[in-house]
């Protein structure tokens, strides 16, 4: 019992992994609102570019500089919204060497420019700001700052910033549903560290006081908290992997003292990119590269800059997380961080509340690395087994608007949910084909839950409605109950949405059937007295005999 309870405090803090609060009793306040929802401030432009040029002190644990921010005019207005939490302060906002007044209300600031924008007009502003960042204590599930020593006492720091939102160490437009086209990320620290951030490294520049600056370029458009900056004693080693598109670079920064061990770990990095290349289409960052970093937390999926901490073991820091055997297959952090890639980074959530988007199908992407390596019978265990850790107490959707969150069920009940569908859709390259399709359609694309859904209805040719009603928007799981009773089989569906119609597969008579029940007994012809329900189906069973003898 004491084993149980351990990994399924694992599983809860995989579970918590965004630094958000899974729980929609919680009122919201105005702050919510300016931070969750896409304010008149924000509506009126697009971003284009950033520049985020700073400097970081580890010893003071201070961070100061500027964000140039490029954007384009949708329609006119004359105020801006840009974010940047407590303690961090914007001291001055420029435009043509002008300085513009602004107001600050909690953590969303108000930027009044010197004229009305006009339609069309691609214009920059740049925004001064300097402070101490919230430490991360817990990261990443609390989020901030990671400002942390390693074994030869060099500074080792690090972001994690999701949920918490990117604003909490640098000014952004911080809300999901827009990313900003490119960005350069230049960075000054002690002259023996090195920084690592998104993209590729542009250039190195040594300065008189003993720093440098590491200019690094992201190509592709990026979501605000995959922005990140780690810094470190790091070495570096690199190999080439001969991908879909051709030649992808990827570069692994570890601690020096680790790098032996890294080069034997990170063995599973092309691995992953061809498992997941194979089921989601080539990887979507080319252009940027893909690096592995190591990080004095856990882990994170900063795009083309995933972060790791899972101490160079298979699992999840030695653990499996569904029972079966299969998660000491792979390194956790590696496959699932390096899934994001596809499900987080490519196609990311407009809202927070859908963030299953990210974490349901980056789950489900463990089982198919499995399904790839190991086989569909292996894969299968594994995702089952994850269903121990599922609550089912809330709703996976949380409330929009308002940067809320729904249940952390969305990891292994989103898996599951997949799972499921894989089977409903009865032909293995279909589904692959709707795994690839989403990974074309919403290429670098923002999404809502609903267009997700509605592209995979249509791939699959099922009407996956109530499907995914009762699995997002509901917290009960379906029940087949049935009875035999002379020869009859008599089965429905309880705890179910009004209109669920999900087939079920069955054994009956050593035969599978598709059955289609509905909250109505609806009734077959048996000749045995057991029927077998295919567990690949997540669903609960009720044998109503066996209930009807217990009570008498």
């Amino acid at each position: 019992m004491k084993g149980r309870l351990i990994i399924l405090l694992f599983i809860a803090l995989n579970q918590n992994y965004a630094q958000g609060i899974f729980d929609d009793k919680l009122p919201t306040t105005r702050q919510d609102t300016l931070r969750g929802s896409i304010t008149p401030e924000r509506a009126w432009w697009d971003l284009t570019y950033y520049h985020l040029d700073i400097k970081v002190e580890p010893d003071k644990k201070f961070i100061c500089g500027s964000n140039t921010v490029g954007y384009k005019v949708l329609e006119s207005n004359k105020i801006i919204q840009i974010d940047l939490q407590k303690p961090m302060n914007i001291t001055s906002v420029t435009s043509k060497n002008k300085e513009l007044k602004f107001t600050r209300e909690g953590n969303a600031y108000f930027i009044q420019l010197q004229k009305k924008q006009k339609k069309g007009d691609v214009n920059y502003i740049k925004i001064n700001y300097e402070g101490f960042p919230k430490e991360a204590i817990r990261a990443p599930w609390d989020g901030g700052l990671s400002w942390k020593k390693d074994d030869n006492d060099n500074h080792f720091i690090a972001t994690s910033c999701q949920g918490l939102g990117a604003s909490v160490w640098w000014p952004n437009k911080d809300h999901m549903y827009d990313e900003v086209d490119s960005m350069l990320i230049s960075v000054n620290i002690p002259k023996h560290l090195t920084n690592v951030s998104n993209g590729r490294l542009r250039r190195v520049t040594e300065h008189k006081d003993n720093t440098k600056t590491f200019d690094w370029f992201v190509t592709n458009p990026i979501n605000n908290y995959g922005v990140n900056i780690n810094i470190g004693d790091y070495v570096n080693f690199s190999e080439v992997y001969k991908g879909e598109k051709g030649n992808l670079d990827i570069d692994n920064y570890v601690l020096s003292y680790n790098l032996e061990k890294a080069k034997e770990q990170f063995k599973q990095v092309p691995m992953m990119i061809e498992a997941f290349e194979h089921w989601f289409g080539p990887y979507p960052f080319y252009e940027d590269s893909f690096k592995m970093v190591e990080v004095p937390y856990l882990g994170m999926e900063h795009q083309s800059s995933i972060t790791y901490g899972n101490n160079y073991g298979n699992g999840y820091l030695g653990r499996d997380l569904s029972g079966s055997g299969w998660g000491l297959k792979f390194d956790y952090i590696i496959i699932h961080e390096g899934g994001h890639e596809w499900f987080a980074n490519n196609i990311t959530y407009k809202d927070v509340a859908d963030m299953w988007v990210h974490e349901g199908f980056t789950c489900y992407s463990e089982n198919l690395y499995v399904d790839y390596f190991f086989g569909k019978e292996a894969s299968a265990e594994y995702v089952i087994g994850t269903r121990r850790g599922i609550s089912n107490k809330k709703p996976i959707i949380g409330q929009y608007d308002v940067n809320r969150e729904g249940s952390g069920d969305m990891y292994s009940k989103g898996a599951n949910l997949l799972h499921t569908i894989r089977q409903l859709a009865k032909d293995d390259e279909i589904w692959r084909k709707t795994l690839r399709g989403l990974n074309k359609e919403f290429y670098h694309s923002t999404v809502t839950t609903k267009e997700i859904e509605d592209y995979i209805s249509k791939s699959v040719g099922i009407d996956l409605t109530k499907v995914f009603d009762q699995y997002l928007r509901d917290y009960r799981i379906p029940m087949f109950e049935y009875k035999i009773k002379n020869g009859e089989l008599s089965y429905r569906w309880n705890d179910v949405i009004d209109g669920f119609d999900m087939p079920l597969e069955v054994i009956v008579d050593g035969k599978n059937h598709l059955l289609k029940p509905s909250i109505e007994f609806k009734k077959m012809k048996i000749n045995n007295l057991y029927i077998n329900v295919d567990n690949d189906y997540y669903v609960f069973t009720k044998d109503l005999n066996i209930v009807v003898n217990n009570y008498n």
